[in-house]
């Protein structure tokens, strides 16, 4: 009996004419294109399936027992995460603009968790808006301060390098500047716009 999991579940999928892997994969990438979702990872037999061997293992023979792993995301799953990223970077914006504050009080602790809090966000927002790459009818059409997101973010990585520099030469004043100045404000469209999502 075939098996097929989908984030971990098993979904009782009827198979009708599918003979070969090909198939099954083709025909469960349609059932997610009508859905709204997309697949992100395969595994068949235990097997991760990247681009090299796909074509490979497409071409084989259904087996008795084939089980079939797919981990999907949806587009619902991408607003969603947009939207628990607008309240992280509006939190993340106030923190930034009481940076100079702390470093003038001495608190480098808080600085250091606020900054670390920072590259996270920025780590997770890149990897969701990968994700959303894969359906751009909804997200394609998406800006920050009239940029679109590549624009954006190649302005701020800049910004961000500066930052980086600014730490590792313990230069408090400019760390101080560019969180208030430059990394605030920035935090601030990235959640106004990812309300919009």
């Amino acid at each position: 009996m075939i098996e097929i999991y989908m984030n971990g579940e098993n979904i009782n999928a009827e198979l009708e004419n599918e003979k070969t892997v090909g198939d099954v994969l083709l025909s469960f990438e349609q059932t997610c294109e009508e859905n709204k979702a997309a697949v992100i990872g395969i595994k068949i037999n235990g097997k991760q399936i990247d681009s090299e061997s796909f074509d490979q293992e497409s071409a084989k023979e259904l087996g008795q027992n084939d089980k079939f792993e797919f981990t999907v995301v949806t587009e619902n799953n991408i607003k969603e995460s947009f939207k628990n990223l607008a309240q992280l970077f509006e939190v993340l914006s106030s923190n930034m603009e009481e940076i100079p504050g702390k470093l003038q009080n001495n608190q480098k602790k808080e600085v250091s968790e606020t900054i670390n809090k920072l590259a996270d966000s920025v780590d997770q927002f890149s990897h969701i808006a990968a994700l959303a790459s894969l359906f751009p009818e909804t997200f394609s059409q998406k800006d920050i301060d009239g940029k679109n997101l590549k624009e954006f973010f190649s302005d701020f990585s800049s910004i961000l390098l500066d930052f980086e520099n600014a730490l590792k030469n313990d230069d408090t004043v400019l760390i101080g500047d560019l969180a208030e100045y430059e990394i605030c404000p920035r935090l601030k469209s990235i959640s106004e716009s990812l309300k919009t999502f």
